[in-house]
């Protein structure tokens, strides 16, 4: 029987054996009757159950032995073999009689010493080896500088389990662990240490499945975790280690005052990821996209990535250089690159993201653009495309957007087939050591809370680091899960090269000074093994260094490429410098407008909806059918719609957002029997459609975004959605929003159509459920980075929905989302508002024009944003203002200036007003108040009065009268009814 099929690999016996015997030791009572009896017998001659009597009697027999023809009895091969009694039940009073009759079919009758010593052994024994199995990572030589005690953990001491010095050589039975049937304790020792605790440590006890941890003790065991390399096989890893160690050498030699974040002491990640790749393109990977901090990035850029060393040169000599003038660049060390490389003939494509020294931001990037690759390969079994994530050691267990990166590993909407997690583990973060900085043994123990597999392993020991990493690979490609290396090195300068790490760790870099490079050692290895000659080595490393003297010189002429991103799915796309279309024609045909509308309310009669849901389907069908009061869900749904039918893919992910966080959505309807669902936008054009996904996500915000931002990276035909369950809650993800969505384009040429989804509106709802921060977005507008919009009509946020796929560049889009308002009996839009010709308006006129007196009639013009205009509009109408104009700006940036000019060149000797809801410090004001204040300048209007709530620290109030007043008040104040103080 094989071993997955029959457990024996993983002797789950052995351990129940063995618990059971742990137990009995502390408290006999623990266990069942027939063991205590069971045990007790073991050491006793009489019968007596007396537990301390039991326990002397064992400490008697220590020293019993086999039977002379024990050697031979174990030897042979029985009907029904031991091992097969432990495989099948526990081992108790029937096994052991079994075993007893197999003994004398052998030719020996044991005695009842002898019959005690070897179960007493064989428990012993095994439970040793389960100790190893678990636990044998903490005896591991993972150290290279050795800094770290090898002090014997008591679960790995046999003393532990009553061995003694006597009892190291008699033979045991091991219940065919390490493939073994009988073994000595010297033996099982040595086999447990070679395969637990050498220069690999393997944590995978903690795993759930058994089939996995099957599969990864079967791996190590049958090798005693170790791969045997050909001659060949070892050369590669010495030419990758001198390509890695030469490289930084090249660079601290040429460049020695500038900081680059080098690999030295970790060059051993070089052949690793190299394994990796080649491993990977063998078992079908076509994609892999890979995320790391700065420290070796440069080294990764030159080695993995094949980007060009002169390019590299002469960003050191020249600075990062940008493409066609442009955007502002950024420091070598925090760039990306994308390639081509072939392994045995067969391409794989690369891409290492770009990130800033925000260490382990870019971790969902990669896994969004990951994801991507997938849904457009149609990679169901996510098999094709790859993520690879290094970390540094302090990062990896300090950053909170690590535990939310493993959070959405098996989630349904993010899972891509697992992710290799690779820590770089230098042992030390900027200054601090790990004890100040973790409460766990290890960096990589954050990794436990999904049960990933994780290999430590001595970054001086290259072949070691190979090994894992080609069992890391072919776990990931097996079981589709994340798998973790935690590779053990240091950094043999300071957290940059100028900086002094003597000041803080004196004796951990004075043992790195005198400490050899790996390259060296491992070239003195293969030189003994006769794998090189004499001096081989050292001209493999010259020959390197002659190769980049050659790159150096050739730096100086060196000019970049055009952007190396504007091609397969971006093609046809402008950037930044050349789009020429800021707005698009984004109607739509009124046969396909009728298309959506009856899918979004034809729902199968076998489907138990909602009673609530069921009146809402019925209120919209009448309006899609009327073509009147169109509201701000079916308007989102048409534009979905809309964009599925036309061939664009649309996915939306956020807390809540199947529903939508205000029940207005309804997405996904259940059926109310049976919990089944339905999504009528798949239903539209069935089979003729594009996908739409819509997912409800885990509450985690800088982990979501960042996974959204990384999709719309690699899908710029998809319109790809972010929504916040309240705006304020994407403060969690503002890294993401500064060092990404707003920049990303600047510094790293990477565009993205991204769309944030931020509720925002003052209803007496308190601070955190108030505002989404516009300011904030405001303070980052620039360089036409984005668009930023606070958008008051159904059709207006259909139409800026669909420009998102129908520019012909693309850009972030920032959206203050309505609350009361996706209900307000106002805000609703008609149906010739969708159709024909119509667009998106950055500046809507006032909706009740009719009910106004001419322009030259008009007093005041009060220009607003969002929600606030509602509220002007209907104390204007209670109070039959009819000489106050109300003029929305729809989209606040790009600032709509020539829009705003058109308009108020209408009027003559008015009174201009901005009203704001947010308070003075917060919203639009400070960034809309000067550029408002020109226009109006220029065409003789004056200057522009500001009336909104007063600055404050927090965003809004918590008491909801309170609210309603500084609401009326400011209404007031903007339609001049009330004198402003």
């Amino acid at each position: 029987m094989k071993a997955e099929e029959d457990g024996i690999l993983y002797a789950e016996n052995d351990i129940y054996v063995s618990e059971l015997y742990s137990r009995y030791m502390t408290d006999p009572a623990s266990v069942d009757p027939s063991w205590q009896k069971f045990f007790g017998e073991m050491g006793e001659s009489d019968g007596n159950d007396d537990y301390e009597e039991s326990q002397a009697l064992e400490r008697e027999m220590k020293g019993a032995t086999w039977s002379p023809n024990e050697g031979q009895v174990l030897g042979c091969t029985p009907d029904r073999s031991f091992s097969d009694t432990l495989t099948t039940q526990p081992l108790g009073l029937e096994s052991l009689q079994e075993y007893l009759h197999l003994l004398s079919k052998g030719g020996a009758i044991p005695g009842t010493a002898d019959v005690r010593q070897a179960t007493m052994d064989t428990v012993r024994a095994l439970t040793l080896i389960r100790s190893y199995r678990m636990r044998g990572h903490l005896e591991a030589k993972l150290d290279p500088l050795e800094l770290v005690g090898e002090e014997l953990h008591k679960d790995l001491d046999p003393s532990t389990y009553g061995f003694t010095m006597k009892d190291y050589d008699r033979p045991i039975f091991i219940n065919h662990a390490f493939g073994l049937e009988t073994a000595t304790l010297t033996q099982v020792l040595d086999l447990c240490r070679k395969t637990y605790a050498s220069h690999v440590g393997v944590e995978f006890a903690h795993i759930m499945e058994p089939d996995e941890r099957v599969w990864l003790q079967e791996r190590v065991e049958n090798t005693l975790n170790r791969s045997q390399f050909s001659d060949r096989g070892k050369r590669t890893i010495l030419e990758r280690l001198t390509e890695a160690d030469i490289f930084e050498s090249f660079l601290n030699k040429k460049f020695g005052t500038l900081k680059r974040f080098g690999l030295d002491g970790g060059e051993s990640l070089i052949p690793m990821v190299e394994q990796i790749l080649k491993r990977g393109c063998s078992l079908g990977i076509e994609d892999v996209v890979i995320g790391m901090p700065h420290r070796g990035r440069l080294n990764m850029l030159a080695n993995i990535m094949h980007k060009p060393y002169r390019a590299i040169f002469a960003e050191f000599k020249r600075g990062t250089m940008v493409v066609d003038g442009l955007g502002s660049g950024d420091v070598k060390y925090h760039l990306g690159v994308s390639a081509d490389r072939i392994f045995d003939g067969a391409k794989m494509h690369m891409s290492l993201v770009a990130n800033p020294s925000h260490l382990e931001c870019v971790n969902t990037v990669v896994l969004g653009k990951v994801r991507a690759k997938q849904e457009e390969r149609g990679d169901k079994g996510r098999e094709r495309s790859l993520g690879i994530l290094l970390h540094g050691d302090a990062a990896f267990i300090g950053q909170g957007v690590v535990a939310e990166t493993f959070l959405l590993s098996e989630l349904r909407g993010y899972r891509t087939g697992g992710t290799i997690h690779i820590a770089v583990n230098n042992q030390i973060g900027f200054t601090t050591m790990p004890r100040e900085s973790r409460s766990s043994p290890y960096c990589s123990d954050m990794a436990k809370m999904i049960g990933a597999p994780v290999f430590h392993v001595n970054g001086d020991d290259p072949e070691a680091c190979v090994h894992v990493a080609r069992l890391a690979l072919e776990y990931r490609q097996k079981f589709g899960k994340d798998v973790v290396i935690d590779m053990w090195c240091y950094r043999r300068h300071g957290h940059n090269e100028g900086d002094e790490p003597m000041f803080t760790q004196p004796l951990m870099y004075k043992q790195i000074g005198s400490h050899p490079k790996v390259r060296d050692v491992y070239a003195r290895l293969l030189e003994s093994e006769g794998v090189l000659g004499q001096g081989e080595a050292e001209r493999i490393a010259d020959h390197y260094r002659d190769e980049l003297e050659k790159e150096f010189v050739d730096a100086e002429s060196y000019k970049p490429n055009k952007a190396d991103w504007m091609e397969g799915a971006w093609s046809g796309l402008k950037t930044g410098k050349h789009f020429k279309k800021r707005g698009a024609r984004t109607g739509v045909v009124r046969s396909l407008y009728d298309k959506v509308g009856k899918a979004l309310v034809d729902v199968p009669s076998s489907f138990w909806v909602h009673k609530s849901l069921k009146r809402h389907l019925t209120k919209k069908e009448a309006s899609l059918v009327s073509g009147e009061g169109i509201d701000w869900g079916t308007a989102e749904a048409l534009a979905f719609g809309t964009l599925l039918c036309e061939g664009y893919p649309v996915r939306l992910s956020g807390e809540d957002s199947r529903r939508g966080t205000f029940s207005h959505r309804h997405a996904v309807m259940v059926d109310q029997e049976d919990e089944s669902t339905y999504i009528p936008l798949n239903h539209v054009d069935a089979g003729n459609q594009a996908r739409f996904e819509v997912i409800d996500s885990p509450l985690s915000e800088f982990g979501l975004l960042g996974f959204e931002y990384g999709y719309s990276l690699e899908s710029p035909l998809t319109l790809v959605l972010w929504e916040a369950q309240f705006g304020d809650f994407a403060n969690g993800a503002q890294v993401i929003i500064d060092q990404f969505v707003a920049s990303g384009e600047s510094k790293w040429l990477r565009m993205c159509g991204l769309v944030m989804l931020l509720p925002h509106g003052y209803e007496g709802q308190g601070p955190e459920h108030s505002s989404a921060r516009l300011e904030r977005y405001l303070q980052l507008s620039a360089e036409n980075n984005w668009s930023v919009c606070n958008i008051t009509t159904p059709s207006n946020y259909f139409h800026v929905l669909r420009r998102q796929i129908f520019r012909d560049h693309r850009k972030p889009l920032v959206v203050m989302s309505p609350k009361s308002l996706l209900r307000h009996s106002l805000c609703v839009s008609r149906a010739e508002e969708f159709l024909g010709k119509s667009s998106f308006q950055p500046v809507l006129r006032d909706g009740e024009e009719s009910f106004l007196c001419g322009d030259k009639e008009v007093r005041r013009v009060v220009l607003c944003s969002g929600k606030v205009y509602y509220d002007l509009l209907e104390e204007r109408k209670r109070r039959d203002l009819r000489d106050v104009y109300l003029l929305r700006v729809e989209e606040l940036y790009p600032f709509p200036g020539e829009g705003l000019r058109r308009e108020l060149l209408r009027f003559r000797d008015v009174d201009v007003v901005w009203c704001q809801e947010e308070p003075e410090n917060s919203g639009a004001w400070m960034y809309i108040d000067r550029k408002l204040c020109g226009v109006c300048r220029d065409l003789g209007l004056g200057d522009v009065m500001y009336v909104g709530r007063e600055a404050v620290a927090s965003p809004a109030c918590g008491s909801k009268a309170t609210h309603d007043h500084q609401q009326e008040t400011l209404v007031k104040e903007a339609l001049g009814v009330l004198r402003k103080k």
